[in-house]
């Protein structure tokens, strides 16, 4: 545990927004093709409000802060949203709704905890840039917030299904004042901020504790010339501080530094004073193929200036391996393709703690070799491809756990994403309001490349939560559910252990069962149990697959259309079969017509 993690009280964050699933090799475009010929609506209308905070505690991530809905408080803006129409900036927004200030305009938030120091969620046009003000208890602040659009408005159009996506930023801002609850902070179109029309979809709060001292013994990156004031490249004194330091620890001063070429890093503690404090301005930050391991890092900002997602760079705070026994743990990782792309041998990793927001591409990619490797307590917002990932190419993944994680609005891909790999488990997530390409949480026998090892043993998805997950895939012409099971390259033979899922405000269908190349594959050995679902679009069960599932102690109210759609794909491989282990209700009717997709607001 980090000092920073031991040092705070830490609070559990009840944000929800919303994912996707393009995958950084490219997005599910060679799937089966829809059964029917009528394109469904651009977006379903919008459920009730979210059930979340009404319902038993959510999964999810203890976090620092406490984070309020721009939509939740008093504005004169205009109210953007509900919409879940894939390219529009409302569809990224976490609950689908913000408020766009103009000229002149305010939203103004009360704080339900101390604070000294806030996160803007915030997304203004294309190519603009400049300030927004900030006003504590009706007192403008000195500093206003720094905004732009330089990190947003992707493009990928090798991904097929893609649109222009990722129109959210986040902004941070140290106060300079200790506030109470009962505070007012509000953001305002001043005449000097000229970037907007602005829109706020939420505000973080927290009290940020003093920076930290350095441990006894460390050697300070400044001793060996590292610029604090980030005007000169600081590359050398890093890599010197990294080879001196091994064996101990290297201390990163408050301050902004440049690293402009990538470290290798073997044996050694890299530490800062917290990461709003140290922060180091860099978009290659470790790129190594393999390193002994013993690699600690924790409590600093690395923050990038990547503007376009380009595959083929390593454009990622690590790429590659920390080697067997590391940890990175207290980051805040922004602006960068990807947070964490993880080859080569990384056995008993431990990632915890962290912020993962405005990646280009996926927050954590794990890519085979990983074996007991635990991720937990970290949030995620705003990746344009899959939040969090396991895939077990070119070699497999075993013992490997996303456990307690917030995920919100992977703009472009699945919130989490299990290819393959034995003795899996994603444990006590929260994930919400995805979008476009991927559903909340996918459990796949997708083959991106060979060698792949599909699932074996048992995968275990426990007590997760699953707010507004699921879209409308383009490239299918139906919806991809909350929560998927793809036998997509290969038939699932494994154990899949769904158990204690609560599923939410899902716009379209909760569960699916789908063979994503359109082969037909089964899904076998897969029970759900102890399931609560709430306010579903269209159905519960979206099974369009041969297979044989247990379902026990589901239980579904605000069922949109049917309880079950099950046509298999193609038509002339066995539907889907259904064990009903006691318990189950509220989803006994089925949809008929096979040569149509149900819609929201259709009858059976």
């Amino acid at each position: 545990m980090t000092a920073a993690r031991a040092a705070r009280s830490r609070k559990r964050s009840r944000t929800v927004l919303v994912v996707a699933c393009a995958t950084a090799l490219g997005a599910l475009g060679t799937v089966a093709t829809a059964h029917g010929g009528e394109a469904p609506p651009a977006a379903p209308p919008a459920p009730p409000p979210a059930t979340a905070d009404d319902a038993a505690p959510l999964a999810g991530a203890d976090l620092p802060f406490v984070t309020q809905e721009a939509e939740d408080a008093e504005h004169d803006g205009t109210l953007i949203g509900p919409d879940y129409t894939q390219g529009t900036v409302a569809s990224e927004a976490s609950g689908r709704q913000a408020v766009e200030l103009s000229a002149g305009q305010r939203v103004e938030f009360t704080l339900t905890e101390p604070a000294n120091a806030l996160t803007a969620v915030y997304s203004i046009p294309d190519g603009s840039s400049g300030t927004l003000s900030v006003y504590v208890n009706g007192e403008k602040t000195p500093e206003p917030l720094d905004v732009t659009s330089e990190f947003a408005y992707f493009d990928a159009p090798w991904i097929a299904g893609s649109k222009t996506h990722h129109f959210f930023n986040h902004g941070r801002l140290l106060l300079g004042q200790d506030l109470a609850a009962g505070d007012t902070v509000a953001f305002q179109a001043d005449s000097g901020d000229t970037a907007g029309p602005y829109v706020i979809d939420s505000a973080d709060f927290e009290q940020v504790a003093a920076p930290a001292e350095p441990p006894s013994g460390a050697l300070d990156v400044t001793e060996l010339g590292a610029d604090p004031t980030g005007a000169a490249d600081s590359t050398q004194a890093f890599t010197e501080a990294v080879a001196q330091g091994r064996g101990g620890t290297v201390w990163i001063p408050p301050g902004d530094y440049q690293v402009n070429q990538p470290l290798y890093v073997e044996n050694v503690t890299i530490q800062g004073a917290g990461h709003w404090y140290s922060t180091v301005h860099s978009s290659r930050f470790i790129n190594q193929g393999e390193s002994p391991g013993n690699v600690h890092i924790s409590d600093f900002a690395v923050i990038g200036s990547v503007a376009e997602r380009v595959d083929s760079n390593p454009d990622n705070f690590v790429n590659g391996s920390l080697g067997p026994g590391s940890s990175v743990s207290g980051m805040w990782l922004q602006r960068l393709k990807v947070g964490l792309w993880m080859t080569g041998t990384n056995d008993n990793l431990v990632v915890e703690d962290n912020r993962i927001v405005d990646m280009a591409a996926d927050g954590l990619n794990l890519n085979g070799n990983a074996d007991n490797i635990t991720v937990r307590n970290n949030y995620l917002r705003n990746t344009g491809d899959d939040s969090l990932a396991m895939w077990s190419l070119p070699s497999i993944n075993r013992n490997a756990t996303f456990d307690s994680n917030t995920v919100i609005q992977p703009n472009l891909a699945n919130g989490i994403a299990i290819y393959g790999g034995e003795d899996i488990s994603v444990t006590n997530n929260l994930v919400q309001d995805t979008n476009a390409l991927g559903s909340g949480i996918a459990i796949s026998n997708q083959a991106f490349m060979q060698p792949f090892f599909p699932l074996s043993g048992t995968t275990t998805v426990d007590g997760n939560t699953l707010v507004r997950a699921g879209a409308m895939n383009p490239n299918w012409n139906h919806p991809m559910s909350a929560l998927r099971v793809d036998p997509y390259n290969h038939p699932i033979e494994a154990d899949v252990r769904i158990t204690d899922t609560t599923i939410l405000d899902s716009p379209w269908s909760a569960i699916q069962f789908v063979s994503g190349s359109g082969q037909g594959l089964a899904a076998d050995n897969v029970t759900v149990e102890g399931a609560t679902i709430e306010d579903v679009g269209t159905v519960v069960v979206q099974a369009e697959t041969a297979g044989d599932v247990t379902f026990t102690n589901v239980t579904a109210r605000g069922v949109g259309v049917a309880g079950v759609y099950n046509c298999p794909f193609p038509a002339d491989r066995p539907s889907l079969t259904i064990q009903d282990g006691g318990g189950n209700s509220g989803w006994d009717t089925e949809w008929s017509d096979c040569t149509t997709w149900p819609e929201p607001g259709d009858t059976p």
